[in-house]
């Protein structure tokens, strides 16, 4: 299988940090949710045990897991943390995205 999420070294040391901060877990899970005003929405939560069925991309350290059935949305997908002003975010750059609604918190792909 080809490598459907890549994480940049910034996220990765976001990921840790946050997982520091908790005292607890293992990694991430990036999934997708129908939502917002585009169609989709990311959603991030902390694992602290791994379901059966999910994918594990690991990079720098930090371990993000994936559900199989939101793969072929993120598809090439690289992660990213980013400071932009007063706000630090993750920051998702999918390639399947076809649309993104004008707040940035959701997106179609086509």
């Amino acid at each position: 299988m080809t490598a459907s999420l890549t994480i940049t070294e910034r996220a990765a040391d976001q990921i840790q940090n946050q997982l520091a901060k908790r005292g607890s877990g293992i990694g991430i899970r990036v999934g997708v949710r129908k939502s917002g005003c585009s169609g989709y929405m990311y959603n991030l939560e902390y694992v602290d045990e791994p379901k059966a069925e999910d994918l594990l991309y690991e990079a720098h350290g930090a371990k993000v897991f994936v559900d199989p059935e939101v793969v072929s949305l993120i598809e090439g997908t690289e992660m990213d943390y980013v400071n932009e002003g007063l706000q630090a975010m993750f920051r998702f750059n999918n390639p399947n995205v076809t649309a993104e609604c004008g707040c940035g918190e959701s997106f179609s792909v086509g």
